[in-house]
């Protein structure tokens, strides 16, 4: 992640990771199995912060946006030390990973029909995105004091 997935080779994985190319290869057969399992675990992880914020919402409308909208805006703030980065610019590029990201929205979004299919919570859902994506080609960012301000206003949009 540190040098891009362009730059990512299986046995700069292995040397960092301390096992050998084989051993590598016999867990994931290729770069791109690699780099899918990566993004798959951080959608779990994703899913489970998501899960955790959801429980501690009182209000069961738009819980699940203001969940996703926590989520995304603390990985923001990481910028790009986030493992998020790399992936996501990727995933405009890479047609697996924009399936994985697809299919694992649209399971969330039929799940949340009933409390998160309203017009102002798709626009609360896509401006985080946006945000997260200028943020990250920005060059300085949005400060912390910004993106606090901005991620509570969105979460107004929710209620």
């Amino acid at each position: 992640m540190d040098q891009g997935l362009g730059s990512l080779t299986l046995q700069a994985v292995a040397d960092a990771a301390s096992v050998t190319k084989g051993g590598l290869l016999h867990h994931f057969p290729s770069k791109q199995a690699l780099i899918g399992a990566v993004f798959r675990d951080l959608l779990q992880k994703l899913d489970a912060q998501i899960d955790r914020l959801m429980s501690e919402d009182d209000s069961k409308r738009g819980g699940f946006t203001r969940a996703y909208i926590d989520a995304f805006f603390q990985v923001t703030l990481e910028g790009s030390e986030s493992p998020w980065a790399a992936l996501s610019i990727s995933c405009m590029t890479d047609p697996h990973l924009r399936t994985l990201w697809s299919d694992w929205m649209q399971k969330r979004l039929k799940r949340h029909a009933e409390t998160d299919d309203h017009p102002d919570l798709k626009i609360a859902r896509y401006a985080a995105d946006g945000i997260w994506l200028a943020n990250l080609t920005e060059t300085n960012g949005l400060s912390a004091k910004e993106l606090d301000a901005l991620r509570e206003q969105l979460k107004n949009l929710t209620k």
